[in-house]
């Protein structure tokens, strides 16, 4: 039996929902990719780049509070967001065409 996303402490609907557009449907398949490879996922098929969203899903699959990252850990979060920022969200492409990416029907644009 699998746990729905909205069963890890700080994550919501919105974020259940979001992560089901990506093809995450269970807290097992989140906890199994780790936050990076998720919010990758997340960004691939139009969800916009958020920090706050970001940290919000380390922290959660670290089983601790939302608002627990701070100085280093929190820089050091910013620069591994960036990087995720700059490899899988393209702002000049739709929604329906970061879907069909995703499946691998169209080729990325770089």
């Amino acid at each position: 039996m699998s746990n729905p996303v909205s069963s890890i402490r700080n994550l919501g609907p919105a974020y259940e929902e979001a992560c089901a557009r990506a093809g995450i449907h269970s807290a097992e398949e989140l906890r199994d990719l780790g936050a990076d490879a998720a919010y990758a996922m997340l960004l691939r098929t139009g969800s916009k780049p958020h920090f706050i969203g970001y940290y919000v899903l380390v922290m959660a699959l670290q089983g601790r509070p939302w608002n627990d990252c701070k100085g280093k850990e929190k820089a050091d979060l910013r620069k591994r967001f960036d990087a995720l920022v700059a490899s899988s969200y393209d702002k000049g492409r739709s929604e329906f065409e970061a879907a069909l990416d995703a499946i691998g029907v169209i080729e990325r644009r770089s």
